[in-house]
């Protein structure tokens, strides 16, 4: 079993000026195995607390991101998927089911794991995503902070050995 955390847009201090507090009591170190962030981190002191939580970090650049060392997209294999990390913007239209499909074939991953598209707007519900990788399943946790309780989604998925999911 291994936990990946899936999250980006943070978009701090310019929209929030910090993660949820009930995120942050969630998120303890050494219980994560892998950070994916689909950017759009703003800050360094975003990435360095990223850090606390898990060293394995893996981030791609947002179109607010000041970094310019994060690549535009990043493929990582981690136990038998091989995932795609992207923040979005750079798919037209963005949000596009077709041209994410797309991307996934161009990458070859199993998962492919965009930032959300939404217009630019202050009215949204943080979120993120926890990903439980064993063997050839994948049980993803979707939290999202709602009228201040969080709730929870879960996805189960079954790799075949030729199988391909965009998400």
């Amino acid at each position: 079993m291994v936990l990946v955390l899936a999250l980006g847009d943070l978009h701090i201090p310019h929209r929030a000026p910090d993660l949820p507090a009930k995120f942050k009591s969630m998120l303890v170190p050494g219980k994560i195995q892998h950070i994916i962030c689909t950017g759009n981190l703003c800050i360094k002191e975003i990435h360095d607390y990223l850090k606390t939580l898990c060293p394995d970090l893996h981030i791609t650049r947002g179109e607010y991101d000041e970094e310019t060392k994060y690549p535009e997209t990043k493929t990582l294999t981690i136990g038998q998927f091989k995932l795609g990390l992207c923040h979005g913007h750079q798919v037209i239209p963005w949000g596009d089911l077709d041209s994410l499909a797309m991307l996934q074939r161009q990458l070859d991953v199993d998962i492919l794991v965009t930032g959300a598209y939404s217009s630019i707007t202050y009215d949204v519900n943080p979120s993120f995503v926890l990903m439980d990788i064993d063997g050839l399943r994948v049980v993803v946790y979707v939290y999202e902070l709602i009228d201040g309780e969080v709730k929870v989604d879960k996805i189960d998925f079954k790799k075949t050995s030729t199988s391909h999911s965009a998400h």
